[in-house]
């Protein structure tokens, strides 16, 4: 089965690290781990130098919005890579992405572990567009629960049919069979499993135990954060992975089923 199949609510777009679902009546393209400003950072905490590429994430994000008519965006954590307040390179490029924003595309940000006190400052960036910072442990969107995935999401999350996450920047290593080999961001899919919920006694939804809802792990947006290589050793970053999770196999962005991410 193609990441573009059920859950139904979750499309994939074909060769992208983003999906669109249906809102209201309209859609939303969901992305996440947009890391503005990781470049600068780059330089300052390692002391590599690595040209910016604010213009190309921008084009690719606005082509994204134009290719798949989106009226909403959804941001799953961390548009911003700071930790802690936005230096001036990260401000200037989320300032210059908002005014280049289709006009009346709405905005709903998860707030990720990278994404500091965004809400003190973002808001003046958005001017007069529909702006909404949620915390990390999520929201709803449509029939979707969207979190960042660095924290437990919440109740509300848990209830939908369909939790989405990212922080985890998913990504396996390939390898041909002469020895080459090449590192691929991927999609995961699964279905969460109750357990490791119950016994950390979280607040479950009704229902949690007999319906537990299917888990879409994104892709991170930035090519340049990197990933954790799943098949080959690394570690999930979200405190409910792997035990929270059965099932759970990993597809290329081009669709290509991978099968269980432990075997491939």
């Amino acid at each position: 089965m193609s990441p573009a199949e059920p859950p139904a609510t979750v499309e994939p777009v074909p060769g992208e690290p983003a999906a669109v679902t249906p809102v209201d009546d309209g859609r939303a393209l969901l992305i996440a781990d947009y890391h503005a400003g990781y470049e600068a950072a780059l330089s300052a905490e390692r002391g590599v130098g690595v040209p910016s590429r604010a213009r190309q994430r921008r084009d690719r994000l606005l082509g994204l919005l134009e290719r798949t008519a989106a009226d909403r965006l959804v941001v799953l954590g961390d548009l911003m890579h700071s930790i802690g307040g936005p230096g001036g390179a990260e401000r200037g490029e989320l300032e210059v992405l908002f005014e280049s924003l289709p006009r009346g595309l709405g905005v709903t940000v998860v707030k990720g572990n990278h994404d500091g006190a965004i809400g003190d400052w973002l808001p003046e960036a958005a001017g007069t567009r529909e702006l909404r910072i949620v915390p990390g442990r999520g929201t709803r969107v449509g029939d979707l629960g969207v979190c960042h995935g660095h924290t437990w999401p919440s109740a509300s999350v848990l209830g939908a049919p369909v939790v989405c996450h990212g922080h985890d920047h998913p990504s396996v290593r390939l390898t041909d069979e002469v020895g080459g080999s090449r590192t691929e961001p991927v999609w995961l899919r699964g279905r969460l499993d109750p357990a490791p919920f119950r016994a950390r006694g979280h607040d479950l939804p009704a229902g949690f135990d007999e319906r537990p809802p299917r888990l879409v792990v994104f892709p991170a947006f930035n090519e340049l954060t990197g990933g954790t290589w799943l098949n080959v050793g690394g570690s999930f970053l979200a405190p409910f992975l792997p035990d929270g999770a059965v099932d759970v196999e990993a597809y290329l962005l081009d669709g290509t089923r991978l099968g269980p991410y432990r075997t491939i």
